[in-house]
C-alpha cells in the first residue's frame, strides 16, 4: 500500500547519498531543495518517473500517478511501492482525460525528448486551469561551464575544448539547453505560462556533478551485479563521500548556472472559469 500521508522533512542529501551514486545524489538533493516550500495541488502526475526515486524521496509527498516510456526503470519504480500508478506512456500521447492532475511534476526529463513540444501540450491539457508544472532542465551554460572544457580553453586548447564539450552533449543525452525566453515561447504555444525560473548548480556544483560522472564508474559495476548503486549505505562508509558532497549541496544560490528551475502553470480561460477547476 502506498503511505499517502506527507513526509517528515529529513536530510535530502543523506536520502540520495545513500541509493544513489555521488554525482547523481548531488544533483537530485539540490533539485528537491526547489519542491519542498511549493504547493502541490493533487493528483500529481510525475512525467518522466524513470525508476521512481526521485518521486519516492525527493518531493514533499509521494506522486498519485508515475509516467515513463521505458518499462525497465518502470518495474524498479514499481518495487518501490510509492504511487498509487504506474504506466508505461509516451509523454506525447497522456492516456488521462482533459484536466485530470492538480500538478505535473518533470525532472530532469523534457531536454531528452527530441519532440517536446507535443509532450508540453498533453501537460496542458491534462492540468487543470492554473495548475502548476515544474520541471528543470538544462540551461544555456551548461556546456560552457563545464570545468575540463575550460581547462582546455584556458591552455589555449579551445578546438579540444569543444571536442569535449560534443562529448559530454553525447553522454548526456541533451536535446535542448534553452535559456528562460526559449522555454517561455515554447510553454506559451502549448497553453502554458512561465511564472518563475532559477539557476541551479554554480560553475564548483556543476563541476562536481561533472567530474562524478568519472568517479561514479564503480558505483555502475555495484549496480549491475547487486542491483544497487550503493552496497552498504551506512553513515561510516559514506562519510567521506558525504564530506566532499555536502558543500556543494550547502551552497547558496548563484546567478549563473548550470541548470534552470522552472515554474509555470496552465493558463486560465477567463471566459471558461469555474470552482470546480481552481485549485
Amino acid at each position: 500500500m502506498r503511505n499517502s500521508r506527507t513526509r517528515v522533512p529529513e536530510d535530502l542529501l543523506w536520502l540520495h547519498l545513500k541509493d544513489l551514486p555521488a554525482f547523481r545524489a548531488l544533483l537530485r538533493a539540490t533539485e528537491a531543495r526547489f519542491y519542498a516550500p511549493l504547493p502541490f495541488p493533487e493528483p500529481v502526475l510525475d512525467l518522466g518517473c524513470g525508476d521512481g526515486h526521485f518521486g519516492a524521496v525527493a518531493l514533499p509527498r509521494p506522486p498519485d500517478v508515475g509516467l515513463d516510456p521505458d518499462l525497465r526503470p518502470l518495474r524498479e519504480a514499481r518495487r518501490r511501492r510509492a504511487y498509487r500508478l504506474l504506466l508505461r506512456a509516451e509523454g506525447g500521447h497522456l492516456p488521462f482525460p482533459d484536466a485530470a492532475f492538480g500538478t505535473v511534476v518533470s525532472n530532469c526529463v523534457l531536454e531528452h525528448i527530441p519532440d517536446v513540444g507535443p509532450v508540453l501540450q498533453e501537460v496542458a491539457r491534462v492540468l487543470r486551469p492554473g495548475g502548476p508544472f515544474y520541471f528543470s532542465v538544462p540551461g544555456p551554460d551548461f556546456l560552457a561551464l563545464l570545468s575540463i572544457g575550460r581547462a582546455l580553453d584556458r591552455l589555449g586548447l579551445r578546438p579540444l575544448g569543444n571536442l569535449y564539450r560534443q562529448f559530454f552533449h553525447r553522454i548526456s543525452r541533451h536535446y535542448y539547453y534553452d535559456g528562460v525566453e526559449g522555454w517561455q515561447a515554447r510553454l506559451a504555444r502549448a497553453g502554458l505560462q512561465l511564472l518563475d525560473a532559477r539557476p541551479y548548480l554554480s560553475p564548483r556544483a556543476l563541476a562536481a556533478v561533472e567530474w562524478g560522472h568519472y568517479f561514479g564508474l564503480p558505483a555502475l559495476v555495484a549496480k549491475k551485479l547487486t542491483g544497487r548503486w550503493v552496497v552498504w549505505p551506512s553513515r561510516p562508509n559514506l562519510w567521506l563521500t558525504e564530506r566532499i558532497v555536502r558543500p556543494f549541496y550547502e551552497e547558496t544560490s548563484s546567478e549563473k548556472g548550470g541548470c534552470l528551475f522552472i515554474t509555470a502553470r496552465r493558463e486560465i480561460d477567463r471566459t471558461q472559469i469555474n470552482g470546480n477547476y481552481l485549485p
